[in-house]
């Protein structure tokens, strides 16, 4: 299940004895940890009831008797058992790439399972794996944990995506009376590769920073959120569609300081003007429409880039768009080749599009 079903299960009945926690996500994994500590345990029982393992120090035999132990002192436990990836069989030296027998993963998950045939009445076994991801390289390795912990009630805490950690970045942003616009909170998510905690770090910062009393700008977040260089390139397109010069020109200034590396930033320029040329070649007429489009052909595009795309469409001519990708292609030339510095190649293309 997703850790929202998971609050949700919480607050109807109460939780599985046994629990795996599986995946990379670290905030949604914080808000079940503590959702799942007050259904189990009232505060006077948390100092006994509420017990910490490591199966890097201990056994899984030894994690597993523990919880099978009554305690004359915590008539309720809740058990916690982190690294609980390291329970799994290794495989030989032959197998180290991921090629483990499956039967061995099988058979090594014997005692989970014995022990979900007859848990223990008022304990709850949470093993906690966030090593490895859903995707990707891991992906191999998560299905042998997931096999291995079968008995398990498992709850999934994927990597979330632009459209979840935007909603996250609002719904923080509301408890804290910080005034985000979604615009603000997409480019927040994308800033933070759309890390809940990171996000959480960063509202956090913008709340005080900010203030209930004005909203927060893109400028807030370049000048707040490390690694936001990109959320600059979005202003900076915003800026060349408003042929806004003197913002342009700081916002290179901006990106210059932070260290980004222009090329990078001049291909996704290229990017969005290519796609505002398109945009402008099928006649659409609002960002909605941007987006709809590049979506039925299989295009990733989210909301606040279907919105500089149709900004881009709407403020430049078909005959601009393409000019100005071709300044793009002679600024990326210039960079990548002997030239005297790279802000006046930058400085140079800036002027080039809002003459």
């Amino acid at each position: 299940m997703t850790p929202v079903q998971f609050l949700r299960e919480l607050e109807r009945k109460a939780p599985p004895p046994l629990l795996l926690f599986a995946g990379p996500e670290d905030y949604l994994r914080r808000r079940c940890r503590q959702a799942l500590l007050e259904c189990c345990l009232a505060p006077e029982e948390r100092e006994e009831g509420f017990v910490r393992h490591d199966l890097e120090e201990i056994t899984l035999a030894e994690a597993l008797d523990d919880a099978r132990s009554l305690s004359l002192f915590a008539p309720r436990r809740l058990i916690w058992v982190s690294s609980a990836e390291a329970a799994l069989p290794r495989g030989r030296a032959a197998e180290a790439a991921g090629q483990e027998d499956s039967a061995g993963a099988a058979g090594g998950a014997e005692p989970v399972a014995g022990y979900a045939k007859d848990p223990p009445p008022g304990v709850v076994l949470v093993f906690d794996a966030r090593r490895w991801d859903f995707e990707g390289e891991d992906k191999a390795r998560m299905e042998r944990l997931l096999k291995f912990y079968a008995p398990c009630t498992t709850v999934e805490f994927r990597r979330m995506d632009l459209p979840q950690a935007t909603e996250l970045a609002l719904q923080l942003a509301a408890e804290r009376g910080l005034r985000l616009g979604r615009r603000e909170a997409e480019m927040l998510a994308t800033a933070t590769a759309n890390d809940g905690m990171r996000v959480a770090t960063e509202i956090e910062k913008l709340a005080l920073y900010c203030g209930p009393s004005r909203a927060v700008t893109a400028a807030d977040i370049a000048a707040l959120v490390p690694d936001a260089e990109e959320s600059t390139v979005f202003e900076l397109v915003d800026a060349l569609a408003r042929r806004d010069r003197a913002r342009a020109l700081h916002l290179l200034d901006v990106l210059l300081r932070g260290g980004e590396y222009l090329p990078l930033a001049l291909l996704f320029l290229e990017g969005v003007f290519r796609l505002a040329l398109a945009a402008r070649e099928q006649k659409l007429r609002s960002a909605q429409d941007v987006q709809s489009y590049f979506q039925r052909l299989g295009m990733p595009m989210w909301r606040a880039r279907a919105e500089q795309v149709f900004l881009a469409a709407s403020r430049f001519t078909g005959a601009q768009l393409a000019s100005g990708i071709r300044a793009i292609f002679d600024a990326d030339s210039a960079l990548k080749s002997a030239r005297p510095d790279d802000r006046i190649v930058m400085e140079h293309f800036i002027l080039r599009l809002t003459a």
